[in-house]
């Protein structure tokens, strides 16, 4: 029996390196899991894979065997805390559509076999306005955007968001603040971003979280351990799994697009396009 319930399928981006996007997948992965759902973490950075290193894990196989035929998905996938299942990256989604109609029913029958497993799918992609970083937000129901106290990290934001809003029609992002001094930096940070937003672009941003500057995520990291497990009562733990909470609020869509096998689906046709163009 198929269940009824979608899956709840979130990109995690930014308009740039280095304002620790990984590192909150992963965290929200896990108090996501802690907090009762089934949680998948796909890593969808083709070039610089590191969801495994971050929770101190190495795969033999990732999602190209998938798509070769050599292991089904369910083989691949290894399991982290609290039950967290992580689906290594591999070059493989780039080029979805390049796959025949039998390899690409293979994957998209691949994915569906285990959504009624999951609640939560977490999409880490690269940073940066890649057309394979541009496919996944369009392809997932909610896109969450990290930014921290930078600049450039404001500016490659309004970018990445201005060019998914005015190109491709995505209207609705969640922003979530990293790297913070305060709750109140990181609601600034929010503030300056939809000042700029509501005056050019037709968006609604929705402020997600802030996650503090946080000595112990850094020893987390060097421990290749989630911070919220590592160091549960840390204010970086504890900033993350409010903002998983929140998360759990948020309206699930209700339309057949909230499966895994439309996420698919819509990576192989989004890839489909680009070719043609």
């Amino acid at each position: 029996m198929k269940k009824t319930n979608p899956v709840r399928v979130i990109a995690v981006t930014s308009g740039k390196g280095g304002v620790g996007k990984t590192n909150l997948s992963v965290n929200l992965g896990l108090a996501l899991a802690e907090q009762g759902k089934r949680v998948a973490l796909l890593d969808a950075d083709m070039g610089l894979a590191n969801v495994d290193v971050l929770l101190g894990m190495y795969p033999k196989f990732n999602l190209s065997h998938v798509l070769k035929g050599e292991k089904t998905l369910n083989e691949i996938i290894v399991t982290g805390p609290s039950g967290l299942q992580v689906i290594p990256a591999s070059s493989g989604l780039q080029h979805m559509s390049d796959l025949s109609t039998v390899e690409q029913a293979a994957v998209i029958r691949a994915f569906s076999d285990i959504d009624q497993d999951l609640d939560v799918l977490i999409v880490d992609t690269a940073a940066g306005i890649s057309s394979s970083v541009i496919n996944f937000a369009r392809a997932c129901q909610e896109v969450i955007v990290v930014v921290c106290d930078e600049p450039t990290s404001l500016t490659d934001a309004y970018a990445f968001i201005k060019l998914l809003n005015r190109d491709y029609g995505l209207s609705r992002f969640h922003i979530l603040t990293n790297m913070v001094q305060s709750a109140q930096q990181g609601q600034n940070l929010f503030q300056k971003l939809t000042k700029v937003t509501d005056r050019y672009l037709d968006v609604t941003l929705q402020f997600a979280g802030a996650v503090p500057y946080d000595e112990y995520l850094r020893k987390a990291v060097q421990q290749q351990s989630p911070v919220v497990a590592a160091y549960p009562r840390s204010k970086a733990s504890l900033a993350l799994k409010n903002v998983a909470r929140q998360i759990n609020s948020w309206p699930i869509k209700g339309q057949a697009g909230g499966y895994l096998e439309f996420f698919i689906e819509r990576m192989i046709q989004y890839g489909a396009q680009k070719d043609v163009a």
